[in-house]
């Protein structure tokens, strides 16, 4: 196989893993493969993928704007590629913001529930709007493929500085607000990275950073499609980067020394290793490579130069972003199901630009048959040699076994324990000193609430007092537990599950089981539960089954225990915030008055694979 069938395969191994931790993530939670937390809720999706990916994004208005604006047409033929490259890379922005909010299928709230005081309701206003503006842009590519939306095409072109324009006031707005966006963690975010000038600092790194990721992509589609290079073109557009990168640096290093914070970068501690590790990717090696001219009209020295600050504006933004949120006193190690997500976004991203490259007329790359295409026909004699068709076809052969062994993989090493977890453990260190004791942690992270259940049971009435929670048992059961019809962490769940019910490899019913043979089938017309299942609903249910739909884990939990909690602190004068929410939910997620030996306990028997934060507990019995 040559270089471009290997990388290829490579990053669809890579996509296939993702796909099955994304779909994992979108089916059982942000716990089944994340250790984000309350505490923690910007983890490596943020750091790597969407903070970083907008600024690597930035070539897009950059580039148009050197080309349409300041009127330099030697660079015309690179507006496609940088097009492209801001197209994809707001995509996979967004993508992996949805991946990692808590509720996606509310990401639209945005566009209707106006927060006009809020740094990120700008951001997310600007980055949808210029991704449609990206959208416009980039479009007229494809299209010369049919001349079916010839007249689209030609006024898309016709009004293309319109949309440069648009692209430029708009970039600068919210590259400029994801600085503006960290000026309120002043207490949280490290001094040296914390500084009043972070919105001019992210639009001037923006700009720097935006023709170097150009000149990666021209780098890629050189080395993968053996095309060759314009060293002269690519090295008067890297001075360009240079000159703004120092611009960024004196403006970065004066504040420092201004603001009296240039003494912390040689404490020693390991955020100023991470600084100076920063610095220099970002600033040192990529300024000094491009400052020699034998140097940068090399493509070793360009590869250098430009990957240098690539990796180094990425370490910056995942600084901002979450590693050097330090002030948090919490300990976040993304899993490897996070990790390789985040790689399986980047790694689509990359094939979609291959694609592209390949397919539309972007680069000199688009091949007129088969035959001219890198993934070579195979080779014969041996008479086990099997032919696997035209090299566009064993291509998509070799490319489907890949993604589809990495399926196959993800699903082997999926975390079973978080996946199939009830969300609900005993806590054994906590039986020998009067009665059981549960971990409920819905999300199945390893963060949750610890619940004295024994405890509850003797003030609330003992054995009688069980159907005021289990109000209800699933068949064949008693007492069942919360999870079994609450399945959904946050939206509602069909209860009664009526696929199963009429399929032959699970209820096996008929139609008139259940409705009546001259009325319409409906829920309502339905007999009850009840009727088939005698013991569902357990006598002295204090909640009856009036729906098939159950709600969701969190508000079924909160409705019981907050209800039953604001009642009692109104009865007991020695507990008046026993409703609200720090009562169960603390600073270190678990209660404080429990042991140090028992909470030591129930870390030890959750997820071996979950590291549980440290607490501060106390051991007073308050």
């Amino acid at each position: 196989m040559n270089r471009l069938s290997v990388t290829k395969s490579i990053l669809w191994f890579i996509t296939g893993l993702a796909v099955t931790f994304g779909a994992a993530r979108m089916f059982f939670g942000l716990g089944a493969v994340s250790n984000l937390s309350d505490a923690t809720p910007w983890g490596i999706w943020k750091g790597i993928n969407v903070v970083p990916g907008i600024a690597l994004a930035a070539g897009g208005f950059v580039v148009t704007a050197i080309i349409y604006v300041m009127r330099h047409h030697e660079y015309h033929r690179y507006a496609k590629v940088s097009v492209l490259l801001a197209f994809l890379g707001y995509i996979t922005a967004a993508t992996a913001l949805v991946v990692e909010l808590g509720l996606p299928w509310m990401v639209w709230h945005p566009i209707v529930y106006w927060q006009h005081h809020s740094a990120l309701f700008e951001i997310s206003w600007c980055v949808i709007l210029y991704l449609t503006v990206l959208f416009l842009e980039f479009i007229p590519t494809p299209m010369e493929e049919t001349s079916r939306f010839a007249g689209i095409r030609r006024f898309l072109i016709k009004y293309k500085i319109v949309l440069v324009f648009l692209g430029i006031m708009i970039s600068t707005l919210h590259q400029s607000s994801l600085g503006t966006l960290f000026l309120i963690t002043p207490e949280k975010l490290h001094p040296l990275w914390y500084s009043s000038l972070l919105p001019v600092l992210f639009f001037i790194s923006a700009i720097a950073i935006g023709p170097l990721m150009l000149i990666v992509g021209v780098l890629t589609i050189s080395t993968l499609y053996n095309k060759p290079l314009e060293m002269d073109k690519l090295s008067k557009l890297a001075v360009i980067s240079m000159i703004v990168l120092i611009v960024y640096a004196l403006i970065r290093w004066i504040d420092l020394a201004a603001t009296a914070k240039l003494a912390i970068a040689f404490t020693g501690s390991w955020q100023t290793l991470v600084f100076w590790a920063e610095n220099s990717l970002l600033l040192f090696i990529p300024i000094i490579l491009l400052a020699i001219p034998s140097v940068r009209r090399t493509r070793t020295g360009l590869w250098t130069a430009t990957g240098s600050a690539v990796i180094g504006m990425v370490l910056n933004r995942a600084n901002m972003a979450g590693i050097m949120f330090v002030a948090t006193g919490k300990a976040y190690t993304p899993t490897m199901y996070e990790i390789v997500i985040s790689l399986g976004i980047l790694s689509a991203a990359i094939l979609a630009f291959l694609f592209c490259i390949e397919r539309f007329n972007i680069w000199d790359v688009k091949w007129s048959s088969d035959e001219e295409r890198p993934e070579a026909s195979p080779r014969f004699g041996h008479a086990s040699d099997v032919w696997l068709g035209t090299p566009r076809i064993a291509g998509r052969m070799v490319y489907s076994l890949v993604f589809v062994f990495s399926l196959a993989v993800g699903l082997a090493i999926l975390p079973v324990n978080r996946i199939q977890s009830a969300g609900v453990s005993d806590v054994p260190a906590a039986k020998a000193r009067g009665g059981a004791t549960l971990f409920i942690d819905g999300n199945r992270d390893g963060y949750g609430v610890v619940f004295a259940h024994d405890d509850h049971a003797k003030r609330l009435g003992g054995d009688s007092a069980c159907v005021q929670c289990h109000h209800s048992n699933v068949p064949m059961d008693k007492q069942s537990g919360c999870h079994e019809c609450h399945r959904n962490m946050y939206v509602n769940a069909d209860v009664f599950r009526h696929d199963w019910h009429a399929a032959p490899a699970g209820g096996n019913l008929t139609c008139n089981a259940c409705h009546q043979a001259d009325r319409q089938r409906t829920a309502e017309t339905a007999v009850a539960c009840d009727h088939c299942h005698k013991d569902m609903v357990p006598t002295g249910a204090t909640i009856t089954l009036e729906q098939y739909l159950a709600p969701s884990y969190a508000n079924a939990l909160h409705g019981m225990c907050i209800a039953c909690h604001q009642e009692q602190a109104r009865v007991l004068a020695e507990k008046p915030d026993l409703g609200r929410c720090a009562s169960c939910h603390t600073l270190d997620d678990v209660p404080m008055y429990l042991p140090d030996d028992v909470i030591t306990a129930y870390r030890d028997t959750m997820y071996n694979h979950v590291v549980l934060p440290q607490s501060n507990s106390q051991t007073d019995g308050n």
